[in-house]
């Protein structure tokens, strides 16, 4: 592995910022960009949303960020996976690595793991990056939600992806 995940720290508002507006262009198709969200980011992690940053090990470079959102626990067990990738690094494997490592604590038994049990990553449609990183992971394709999230000013469409802990090769 190239990469390590960590969870944000408030040391890190900085190159967040930077990484953010670098890659603006990149990740507001698809995704709002708020380079100034961080402090807020931070004071919702809980029981419900984790966040790992995709740190590059050759840089110490925050290559990407995945949000565990909509953590259930009980008798579900299941998260939403939302991710952006922030160049320099887009398209050089590091995602895919980091994603990995996400996917891996999110099944992995506590006190590291998160003990979930099912997976879903949705996508808008014409987000083909991110589409073709749901299937490297081996995430199946579940359906079509209309209207299914409120970015960028609309309501969105997107495509629904997941994934068990038994369908994944890393445990």
């Amino acid at each position: 592995m190239r990469v390590t995940i960590r969870a944000p720290r408030p040391e890190d508002a900085t190159p967040y910022a930077q990484a953010v507006i670098r890659s603006a262009e990149h990740v507001g198709r698809w995704n709002p960009v708020d380079p100034d969200g961080f402090h807020e980011l931070l004071r919702q992690q809980g029981p419900t949303l984790r966040t790992f940053l995709i740190i590059d090990d050759a840089t110490g470079g925050i290559a990407g960020k995945c949000n565990v959102a909509n953590i259930a626990r009980g008798r579900w067990r299941n998260a939403s996976l939302g991710y952006e990738s922030y160049l320099p690094y887009s398209g050089t494997g590091l995602m895919s690595e980091g994603m990995r490592l996400v996917v891996d604590r999110c099944f992995g038994a506590s006190p590291e793991g998160i003990g979930l049990h099912r997976l879903e990553i949705n996508v808008q449609p014409g987000n083909e990056r991110s589409i073709t990183l749901a299937k490297r992971l081996g995430f199946r394709h579940e359906g079509f939600s209309p209207r299914y999230l409120f970015l960028n000013g609309a309501w969105r469409d997107h495509e629904r992806f997941a994934l068990t802990a038994e369908e994944w090769p890393g445990l």
